[in-house]
């Protein structure tokens, strides 16, 4: 059922998503492909807005900040395994994997890196300051007009 909280916290979370990825990209090695990295990322943000942050304000399960903050590592986790699944299946499609068990071995090691290239200052405060807005705005939503 759309509420107005589901709506707030997914219309934040997909510009927290964009903006976080268009920070990251300077970051990335040079000539990387980012394509649709941007997109893909506010979608992310959309779909863990709605179905995470705008129901369990929505609810008044929680309170704003801690759902605010929980939002942003599902936003994190998810863009994160996305990417590194891709990547992943790039790989294997070049023959560098001899079997499926090193294949996903090689994808949360792949994860892995690229968590620690976006680990700078500036994304790091950006996604915890868009957590908290996204929460607490959510959340007068919630009171609002559910």
């Amino acid at each position: 059922m759309p509420t107005a909280a589901k709506l707030v916290g997914a219309i934040c979370l997909a510009v927290l998503g964009w903006v976080v990825a268009d920070l990251i990209k300077p970051l990335l090695p040079e000539g990387t492909q980012v394509g649709l990295f941007s997109p893909i990322s506010a979608a992310w943000g959309f779909i863990v807005g709605w179905r995470f942050t705008g129901k369990r304000l929505g609810d008044g399960t929680g309170s704003s900040v801690g759902i605010g903050m929980g939002s942003i590592f599902l936003l994190g986790f998810w863009v994160l395994l996305s990417f590194s699944g891709y990547e992943m299946i790039r790989l294997s499609m070049r023959l560098r994997y001899d079997g499926p068990v090193e294949a996903l071995q090689d994808m949360f090691q792949i994860g892995v890196d690229y968590l620690w290239t976006a680990a700078t200052p500036e994304v790091i405060g950006t996604l915890l300051a868009g957590g908290l807005i996204t929460g607490v705005v959510t959340g007068l939503a919630a009171r609002r007009w559910n």
